[in-house]
């Protein structure tokens, strides 16, 4: 592949905001060029690199929704991000639909944008990769290159690192429901994008929601969307992400803050793949495969009355149990090489060396906040090192005396399958053990008959005689 750097490529008709995105862009360690029109960028030569393209929806004449199009119509694989403003949704939906690999709303954060084109990048540089292989390879060579370059942000080489991708190759292709579990930290966002993009959905949107971050009152807002008017503030129409998911992806990160009185709602849609937009009697269908998140025992949450066990068990189809840093230490070398390359590029110092008792501290610390923190202490130590030997502050990591998490009696896995055991059973009791029809144990847990008689067979259960 290339060696080039790669470059980025910024079309917006606002100067000032266009040159705000150079310097940012620039900071980070990679070449931009900018353009102020959709025909100018069309007529200009561009660097044989990987690459992405950062455009604006609205331009004057060609529009960013029309770029896209050209681009297609010429074979150009590019990813994009578009960057809208407030009312640009419907155009964003359309474009999001077209492919577009993400879009960001006036004002970003800086961090968002970076992120946004790191990710543009990759998936640039694994379309270079698809390109270059040859027509006379296998479909099965091709799904295992696949699989590699998809996990080729997920750094480690452990076997419960690997159970996992070996989780994920299988249940991609469908289009069932997938259940992450995990702390904090553990990179569940990773493992969803990861099942997208090995799934017959990757060149459809990947739209991503964290529930407990929207306030209680707005999130059926986000996730169904409203309109104009709906209540006090709604001055214009809003899709929701179930909308804008249409024939992709939508992962809902900690599923289970989700309030009680909006479970119903995205069990129907769920169930009916259907829903209406707040302040709406039009019903809105959608095509969205849900990938959902938490790093709460959700079926002790069912116990206790806070969730809605027809909805855990549509959502509890695919469970993925991600593994805690501890868990995997022989993984934290790897990741802290990934880290420091990461961040030594960005922040444009070369770092060459860790040394040798550095590594062997941070693999022995517990890191209770799991890769995500393992990351961020890396980017501080890049910022501290003074020469080309990486100088973590592991006095800090003594200070923080931060236990790990008490360690749960018996694996996760086999205490929610004891709960999942002891709720089926009771159903068919109840039910009398009739499964089929309109009140069997089946339709009680919205199932299908052939899913519920594969759960009872996966969970040991056995009628009495």
């Amino acid at each position: 592949m290339n060696e080039k750097n790669p470059f980025v490529f910024v079309v917006d008709d606002d100067a000032s905001f266009r040159d705000s995105l150079r310097d940012l862009i620039s900071s980070a360690g990679l070449d931009v060029q900018t353009f102020a029109s959709a025909p100018e960028f069309l007529a200009s030569p561009r660097p044989d690199a990987a690459s992405c393209l950062v455009l604006d929806v609205k331009l004057p004449g060609l529009s960013g929704l029309d770029l896209q199009q050209e681009l297609a119509k010429l074979d150009v694989q590019i990813p994009i991000i578009f960057i809208t403003g407030h009312g640009d949704i419907p155009m964003t939906v359309r474009a999001m639909k077209a492919g577009a690999i993400e879009f960001l709303t006036k004002p970003f954060r800086d961090e968002d944008l970076l992120n946004a084109v790191e990710q543009a990048i990759n998936r640039s540089r694994q379309l270079e990769q698809f390109t270059n292989k040859t027509d006379q390879v296998k479909r099965s060579s091709q799904d295992d290159r696949r699989s590699k370059i998809t996990f080729s942000e997920i750094v480690g080489q452990s076997a419960a690192l690997r159970r996992v991708l070996k989780e994920v190759e299988t249940v991609a292709p469908t289009d069932s429901t997938v259940l992450i579990y995990g702390e904090t930290g553990t990179g569940k966002e990773l493992i969803a994008r990861a099942i997208h993009n090995l799934s017959l959905r990757r060149s459809n949107p990947f739209v991503k929601l964290n529930c407990a971050a929207i306030p209680t009152g707005l999130l059926e807002s986000e996730l169904f969307g409203h309109e104009k008017g709906a209540f006090t503030g709604a001055i214009a129409q809003r899709i929701g992400r179930f909308e804008l998911a249409n024939r992709g992806t939508i992962f809902l990160d900690e599923i289970g803050d989700i309030p009680l009185e909006l479970q119903p709602k995205l069990l129907r849609v769920l169930q009916e793949r259907e829903f209406e937009r707040l302040g709406s009697t039009q019903t809105v269908h959608t095509d969205a495969r849900l990938i959902a998140a938490t790093n709460a025992n959700l079926a002790e949450r069912v116990d206790e009355k806070r969730f809605r066990s027809d909805l855990y068990y549509r959502l509890n189809v695919f469970p993925v149990m991600v593994p805690p840093l501890r868990e995997r230490r022989e993984d934290i070398p790897f990741l802290v090489r990934h880290f420091v390359q990461k961040y030594a590029r960005r922040i444009k110092k070369p770092i060459e060396t860790i040394p040798p008792p550095a590594m062997d501290a941070l693999s022995e610390y517990q890191w209770p906040g799991n890769v995500r923190e393992l990351e961020h202490f890396i980017e501080r130590s890049v910022i501290l090192s003074h020469d080309s030997t990486l100088q973590p502050p592991l006095d800090e990591l003594g200070k923080q005396k931060i236990a790990p998490p008490p360690t749960v009696p018996g694996s996760i896995r086999a205490k929610l399958k004891e709960v999942e055991r002891e709720h089926v059973l009771q159903m068919l009791k109840d039910t009398k053990w009739i499964i089929g029809g309109s009140t069997g144990a089946a339709a009680r847990l919205g199932m299908k008959r052939t899913t519920f008689h594969s759960l009872v067979k996966r969970l040991g259960i056995e009628r009495p005689t």
